[in-house]
């Protein structure tokens, strides 16, 4: 299978490629697309090294597949452009997410959604599908009324920019004196602004998990009442999430769900100081969960903690995911 990334020299770009090569897909011939500055530049993916060209090059190539990691302007532009040439586009920006035409996808939730009609395919916001993992399992048991949730997202969210910013300060930068993508210090500070604000006085990022939860769970039902704040870590999202069940629900079963629903990995045991930590979420492709406990004030009510690595479930390995799904229905050809 041709196979292009496009942002391939960006931070999911290069975790795209990373998450191609350790599930062994079946990728035959690598076509890295990345800005007019990184054209001519050399990725090495599998042992051989493969030169970044232009979007246009890559579309004349007609691959099968394109995994786009950069930014809504770019999806808007090309995606159609490759798509019209018979690729199937997969989508890491916001561009196509609440478009009623194109499907918005966690594998192990809605995979089967997926049409041999669908070219364009989108990406849901890492947020999102950290968040959405773990609560399939509780809304198809207890139906979920409302969900409040707190995410503490890690810098990485932003990309290089972010990091650089971070280390700058780190190292004694003082502020106006080094190149920063915040609006503020990171370091030793807390952000509670991820995108932009809107008049309503929330952000489009924390719009992103309410409308994003009901497209894929595909019911307007939920309320959803998120804050997205930015912290000083390199390791990943983490999330306080509580949650009011139509039904009432039984600890033990709850449990038992985590266990069972791929993707999601069981740390609960705080008596032995038990529970998931963004560092050690770094490089890892599953969503952790802990911390599950009743809430008193409601009467089905549940508070749990979920960390992930952006980077990779929260983005390229979700995206790689759909991919896969696309091989499993006979959409894409599955031999190497």
């Amino acid at each position: 299978m041709k196979v292009a990334v496009v942002g391939a020299t960006g931070l999911v770009g290069t975790r795209m490629l990373e998450v191609l090569a350790e599930r062994n897909f079946p990728v035959t011939e690598l076509i890295p697309v990345a800005s007019s500055k990184s054209v001519g530049r050399k990725i090495t993916f599998q042992g051989k090294e493969w030169t970044v060209v232009s979007a246009e090059d890559a579309i004349a190539a007609r691959p099968e597949l394109a995994l786009f990691s950069a930014g809504g302007g770019t999806s808007a532009e090309l995606a159609p452009k490759f798509a019209a040439v018979g690729t199937r586009v997969v989508d890491n920006s916001s561009q196509w997410r609440m478009d009623p035409t194109k499907k918005l996808v966690v594998p192990e939730i809605n995979g089967d959604v997926l049409e041999e009609s669908d070219y364009i395919i989108a990406n849901p916001n890492c947020s999102t599908i950290q968040m959405l993992l773990p609560l399939w399992p509780l809304h198809k048991a207890y139906t979920i009324k409302r969900v409040v949730v707190s995410t503490y997202q890690s810098v990485t969210g932003t990309g290089y920019k972010a990091m650089d910013q971070m280390t700058a300060e780190r190292e004694g930068g003082k502020w106006g004196e080094y190149p920063a993508v915040y609006p503020h210090p990171i370091d030793q500070n807390i952000l509670p602004h991820i995108d932009s604000f809107l008049e309503t006085g929330y952000t489009k990022e924390e719009m992103k998990m309410v409308n994003e939860t009901r497209k894929i769970f595909a019911d307007d039902s939920i309320g959803v009442s998120p804050t997205t704040v930015r912290v000083p870590v390199q390791g990943g999202h983490s999330e306080s999430i509580n949650l009011e069940f139509e039904k009432e629900f039984d600890m033990a079963d709850v449990r038992r769900m985590m266990e069972e629903m791929p993707g999601v990995i069981l740390q609960d045991d705080p008596a032995n100081n038990v529970y998931p930590m963004p560092l050690y979420a770094w490089g890892k492709n599953d969503v952790f969960v802990g911390r599950f406990r009743r809430d008193p004030s409601v009467k089905s009510g549940l508070n749990f903690w979920c960390v992930a690595d952006n980077l990779r479930k929260g983005a390229a390995t979700n995206a790689v995911q759909i991919a896969e799904k696309l091989i499993e229905k006979g959409f894409l050809p599955k031999d190497k």
